[in-house]
């Protein structure tokens, strides 16, 4: 497999460099609460200031449907980006106007810009290919050459992620390469035992990965919203708890085709059932082929996996060489609900190999809960693009970098 790297670009001293990256983050009155996808993207940023570019910042923030939002500019990043950086960082209050022309025209060598949210501009994802073509043409005026390194859009057929890089010299960053990796380590020949764990709420979203992972995998194990579906599937009742009647036949060949390959597929035993969905709602631990019999009944909704699941889990995972986790395994966001998770993400620290943190909820799920970066194999940038590739699906945003 190949993909263009930095070195395919040449010398980039002097250069204006576009760098596509993924600073999608959480904002709460207009401060960071969580910069994981600023300090992930700073690899490649020093690369380039180091070799003398002038680099131009440019992201999504949030859906601001195609027009200008303040409360979703990226001034913010920009502030951060320039702590972290230790240099000043520019920012443009438009994303190709005068602004923007400005302020690039201002760079010199090893500085920074960061352009303002991509979004506010409907070019950057129409579905008009003549429409985002125009977009990415402005954009492209500003540089001599691009780097996409916004792992967690590499799935979306947008302006600056596809069109841009066919219109300028253009190569994959620092942080794309090394997601990459770490995907064709889950994929092509991976160390044994490999086990998968997949949460969050819709069996829904899962189809792919789990079609696509079960002839690879040793061992999957499923928790959060979409065990109920599985649950179902095996004819237990699951009171009021998130349940996709649609997919009940879908699961049931999932279960079926484990047992086919001898994939281990291991269901949570035991279930915390509340009274209602909220923080503070009265809760139990039940076994899970007996939720209605809590004394909740008809109206119990589950909200985590339960104390010996957890525990079960944790021992597959601390004792598997590859991990893959994608979802929570319970709703982290209420304390009361978060042992499941916070189990499966300490169990991952404990990984004699590689434990991989499938990006999205999970990402944001471990750092809640207090766990650091450094303390797993990889934290990916992106859950949709991490999971789309594990579905073995053509991602046009590295298509265009020479990947196939």
């Amino acid at each position: 497999m190949s993909l263009r790297t930095l070195d395919s670009l040449g010398t980039l001293d002097g250069k204006r460099v576009i760098v596509r990256c993924d600073l999608n983050v959480p904002l709460r009155d207009g401060e960071i609460t969580d910069d994981g996808r600023v300090r992930a993207s700073l690899p490649t940023l020093k690369k380039l200031t180091d070799a003398g570019a002038r680099v131009i910042v440019c992201s999504h923030l949030g859906r601001p449907d195609g027009a200008p939002d303040p409360q979703y500019s990226l001034k913010p990043v920009a502030d951060r980006l320039s702590e972290l950086l230790g240099a000043e960082v520019a920012f443009a209050a438009d994303t190709v106007g005068d602004s923007a022309q400005q302020a690039v025209a201002a760079l010199h060598d090893g500085e920074v810009v960061v352009l303002e949210n991509l979004r506010f501009n409907p070019g950057e994802t129409s579905k008009d290919d003549a429409e985002r073509r125009a977009f990415a043409t402005e954009l492209a005026s500003l540089g001599d050459a691009m780097v996409s390194d916004g792992f967690g859009v590499v799935h979306r057929k947008q302006a600056s992620v596809y069109d841009l890089a066919q219109l300028l010299p253009s190569a994959a960053g620092l942080l794309i390469a090394a997601e990459l990796d770490v995907l064709d380590r889950l994929t092509e020949n991976p160390e044994r035992p490999y086990t998968v764990v997949l949460g969050g709420s819709k069996v829904s979203d899962k189809l792919g990965v789990i079609s696509h992972l079960l002839p690879r995998v040793d061992r999957l194990l499923i928790g959060g919203g979409m065990l109920f579906t599985f649950l179902a599937a095996q004819g237990h009742a699951v009171a009021s708890s998130l349940l996709e009647k649609d997919q009940l036949e879908t699961v049931r060949g999932y279960i079926a085709e484990a047992k086919e390959r001898g994939v281990d597929l291991v269901l949570p035993s035991d279930v915390v059932v509340a009274s209602s969905f909220a923080a503070d709602a009265e809760h139990e631990i039940v076994p899970a082929d007996a939720i209605e019999q809590s004394s909740f009944g008809a109206s119990g909704i589950g909200l985590d996996i339960g104390p010996q699941t957890a525990a079960a889990f944790a021992d597959a995972v601390s004792a598997s060489k590859t991990v893959f986790w994608n979802g929570p395994m319970g709703v982290f966001e209420f304390p009361a609900f978060a042992a499941g998770t916070k189990a499966v993400a300490q169990a991952l620290t404990e990984v004699d190999g590689l434990g991989v943190v499938g990006g999205g909820d999970s990402a944001a799920a471990v750092r809640q809960l207090g766990f650091d970066d450094d303390q797993f194999g990889h934290i990916s940038t992106g859950g949709g693009a991490s999971l789309e590739f594990l579905e073995g699906k053509k991602l046009p945003g590295l298509e265009v970098l020479g990947w196939h």
